[in-house]
């Protein structure tokens, strides 16, 4: 803290309000400066230790046990006299001496065992080829088998679809003929068609019967050539034909051009009623 002189002729005296106001100021520079310090003392590191705390004292016990007391050793008793050595016994005689001499090998029954094994061998990889070639031939039958049967199936479906396509196809002709008799039917239809008379000597005679009359459209829907199909009465030729010419047909049309329609039949029933 500095303290300044401050030489002056007149000296005025400091007001009660000034002096309180420095010292309550000084006060809180010394507060914020030691504040300051103690921060700054944390933040660089300052170690604080912490108070050691004493581990509390122990008492360890541990239990022993005692052996049992050992009983006095009975005195041992007096040693024996020493019998004489024995006199050795002789070794016995080796394995081999004792075993019973070996049979001879006969070298043609040897020879012949081995043989008839040979035989044995032989017969049992005969049959297993045997066997592998029946096998094969087995499986061979089945493959042509299988082969045939998949040609013969495949033989139906071809005829199915064949006699499918044929029905089809026949069907269509079938249609198309009935659509085009349709429309030539609907081509020359009749417009108008009178009946004919009834023969005053077939009534008089009471006569009764039909008559057929063939004839041909021409491009303007007329009749043309008539003439009687045969079964028909004399009575009723005239008045049929007679009826015929009168008959008036629409044209038949193909490719927008009228043409003739030749054979067309018209058949007359006379009944009397």
């Amino acid at each position: 803290m500095t303290a300044m002189i401050i030489h002056s002729p007149t000296v005025m005296p400091m007001t009660p309000t000034a002096s309180g106001f420095w010292r309550n100021s000084l006060a809180a520079t010394l507060a914020l400066a030691l504040h300051a310090g103690v921060l700054a003392a944390l933040v660089l590191g300052w170690p604080v230790d912490k108070p050691k705390v004493e581990a509390p004292a122990v008492l360890t016990t541990q239990l022993v046990m005692l052996a049992p007391a050992v009983a006095p050793a009975e005195p041992l008793p007096a040693l024996a006299e020493v019998a004489p050595p024995a006199p050795p016994v002789p070794a016995a005689p080796p394995a081999a001496a004792l075993e019973p001499p070996k049979p001879r090998v006969d070298p043609q029954a040897q020879a012949q065992k081995l043989e008839q094994a040979a035989l044995a061998r032989k017969r049992v990889e005969d049959q297993q080829r045997e066997q592998a070639q029946q096998r094969r031939q087995r499986e061979r039958l089945d493959a042509e088998q299988r082969q045939r049967d998949a040609e013969q199936r495949l033989a139906q479906e071809q005829a199915q679809a064949q006699r499918a396509e044929q029905a089809r196809l026949a069907a269509e002709r079938a249609r198309q003929q009935a659509a085009q008799a349709a429309a030539d039917s609907r081509q020359y239809q009749p417009l108008s068609k009178e009946a004919p008379d009834y023969p005053q000597r077939a009534l008089d005679k009471h006569l009764e019967g039909d008559c057929t009359v063939e004839y041909s459209v021409n491009p303007q829907g007329r009749v043309e050539k008539p003439k009687v199909i045969d079964g028909c009465h004399p009575l009723f030729m005239r008045p049929s034909l007679a009826a015929v010419a009168t008959f008036r047909y629409q044209p038949r049309l193909i490719n927008g051009r009228a043409v003739t329609v030749p054979a067309v039949r018209n058949t007359f029933h006379y009944r009397i009623q």
